[in-house]
């Protein structure tokens, strides 16, 4: 079995895989996304500047996992770096994160920009309003709300200026043309209550690339894996192994 390479959310670290890391077999590591955690920001602002800045920690061939921004994060690896994923595994994914016409599947550009306003006055507070839209929807709220806001850097922690260029990146990010790139198996599953990146956007993700498969838990937000570590985890050892 692959090496797993797990890519956290915006905002959080790579501590947010605590209650999935025991239930995964082989191989797993956990990354800490661009000035995130342990890890430097990257040299530039962009989506390949991030991606680049982790190439050096895959393994030839991984299983790479993104959640959220991770996911924006791996599909751009996938597409430009197909020596170093051999398989795609994406948590609450979508290939654009914001509303815009012909694209209904994304949050509205106001509440995006909005939080890009409010993290350059009060990068503390405007983080935990993020949190608190990744639990709606999902049955099992408070433990998800506990372990994000477990994962989350301490007061007034984090690379600021690092951050700040994240939300940029998912306010700017579009991806959908270059997914017919992208001829990894993939494997996706999205909480059917997700408030932060709707269903919708998934299931056209799962169309659009040329090899994936679409699991939707009803009973999820933003975070299966949260929600669900043993359901997630059985799935994704599961595609691992096919």
């Amino acid at each position: 079995m692959k090496p797993l390479v797990l890519l956290h959310g915006w905002g959080l670290s790579s501590q947010i895989w605590s209650s999935l890391l025991p239930r995964l077999a082989g191989e797993v590591i956990a990354l800490d996304l661009p000035g995130h955690g342990a890890t430097p920001a990257a040299h530039g602002p962009g989506l390949a500047d991030w991606s680049d800045a982790l190439v050096p920690k895959i393994p030839l061939g991984a299983t790479l996992c993104g959640w959220s921004l991770g996911a924006l994060i791996a599909l751009d690896l996938a597409r430009r770096h197909p020596a170093r994923v051999g398989r795609l595994i994406l948590l609450g994914a979508t290939p654009r994160f914001v509303a815009e016409q012909g694209w209904p599947h994304g949050l509205a550009a106001p509440i995006v920009a909005g939080f890009q306003a409010g993290f350059a006055t009060d990068p503390v507070a405007t983080l935990r309003r993020f949190v608190a839209l990744q639990t709606l929807g999902d049955a099992r709220r408070r433990q998800v709300a506990a372990a994000l806001s477990e994962a989350l850097p301490p007061s007034g922690g984090g690379d600021q200026a690092a951050l700040a260029a994240g939300l940029a990146l998912l306010a700017d990010t579009d991806l959908r043309p270059g997914l017919g790139e992208i001829h990894q198996p993939v494997r996706l599953l999205h909480g059917q209550g997700d408030a932060l990146m709707p269903v919708a956007a998934a299931t056209w993700l799962a169309d659009a690339l040329p090899q994936a498969r679409l699991t939707v838990l009803e009973d999820c937000g933003h975070a299966p894996f949260l929600s669900r570590p043993a359901d997630c985890a059985t799935l994704m050892d599961g595609f691992r192994h096919d």
